[in-house]
């Protein structure tokens, strides 16, 4: 039986994306499909919900800033480099696809001593250091905007291939009524859902608790925290969840707006609902992806963005005024078309295949 090897994560952005083309590629070929990444990351929890097969590897991450832990997580990428290659050699995978993350790199860097072929996936506006990375090691390389190519070097412009950023399924097939009525959500109030990424955003999460008084009555909020974070007790108004996995499709579509991080899976998923999106991009301890990522999507009047340098009232008047004006919402709405990355999944999986059945592997 031919193998498929998928690999990647660390955040949710890094797993789901994944996991839409895996989906697509169980309607396109009989292979055998599995996953490799960190045995105590984020990924192996939603990989095993989803049903997939799953192996673990050490991981380390390489920090963009001096630190002593670079040297000790060397040991554990080339640690999880051997064990990534014992895995390639025992299942024997046709390629291997990589969806980002610094769990990708060791697979992918086993991959290509083995001449397995890669093929790699950026969801930012600009490539990430693991993208980076793997790029000598990848035979393609999809990006999300036709914008992105002037990002990489012009030596891999040819194996660069526009593809968008890949939504799962169920995300076209989202109830706005099924949470209403699973929660009993009250008639005639808005909803604005908040998400702080899969990890969650200690920023985000005070900046709503400071606000659930005054709102009370008048907003209903539903809140994905992360796990690190004590909200405030459910209320008639409030309801909290640490993490959301399955309700996420029907969670954007019951939703007014959708006040969150810029991750790129939040602004593929939100846009292939069709969900207003107030965006607070992650500024300090990243390499700025967030706020590119936030300036793409609100030039074109796909999204509203806030940074604190405006100050929280100009916040509170900019979520206002979404919440008062349908007539926006519904011009930003039909804005997130043109990112409704249907076809993402299909392009990436037919390509994965393509390399099945044109690659010669060396063993």
């Amino acid at each position: 039986m031919q193998v498929i090897v998928f690999t990647g994560g660390g955040t949710g952005g890094h797993v789901y994306p994944g996991l839409a083309v895996l989906a697509q590629l169980k309607q396109l070929t009989s292979a055998r499909l599995l996953w490799i990444g960190s045995h105590d990351g984020l990924e192996k929890t939603l990989v095993e919900q989803a049903g997939v097969e799953f192996y673990g590897i050490p991981s380390g991450k390489l920090r963009r800033y001096l630190s002593f832990k670079n040297l000790t997580d060397l040991f554990k990428i080339l640690h999880g480099y051997f064990a990534a290659r014992k895995l390639l050699k025992r299942f024997k995978p046709c390629v291997v696809f990589s969806k980002g993350g610094f769990v990708s790199v060791p697979p992918v860097w086993a991959a290509r001593s083995l001449k397995i072929p890669v093929v790699s996936h950026e969801s930012d506006f600009d490539p990430g250091l693991a993208t980076k990375l793997n790029l000598k090691s990848s035979r393609w390389v999809c990006v999300p905007y036709p914008e992105s190519v002037q990002h990489f070097p012009a030596s891999v412009h040819e194996r660069l291939l526009v593809t968008g950023n890949p939504v799962r399924f169920e995300f076209s097939q989202a109830n706005p009524e099924a949470l209403r009525q699973a929660w009993s959500l009250p008639q005639g109030v808005p909803v604005v859902v908040v998400l702080g990424g899969s990890l969650g955003a200690v920023q985000i999460n005070e900046l709503i608790k400071a606000r659930l008084e005054q709102w009370a009555g008048k907003v209903f909020v539903i809140h994905q925290t992360g796990k690190d974070w004590t909200p405030p007790a459910d209320t008639a108004w409030y309801r909290s969840r640490p993490f959301f996995t399955t309700e996420m499709p029907d969670l954007y579509a019951c939703a007014d707006v959708v006040l969150g991080r810029a991750g790129a899976g939040t602004l593929w998923e939100a846009c292939a609902v069709g969900v207003p999106l107030l965006l607070i991009p992650l500024e300090v301890g990243s390499r700025g992806d967030q706020v590119r990522n936030a300036q793409y999507f609100s030039n074109r009047g796909a999204a509203e963005q806030w940074t604190p340098r405006e100050g929280e009232a100009q916040f509170d008047r900019k979520l206002q005024d979404l919440l008062d004006h349908p007539e926006k919402r519904t011009k930003m709405k039909n804005a997130q078309k043109a990112f409704a990355g249907a076809q993402a999944t299909t392009v990436i999986a037919k390509r994965i295949l393509s390399c099945m059945e044109t690659e010669p592997l060396v063993r």
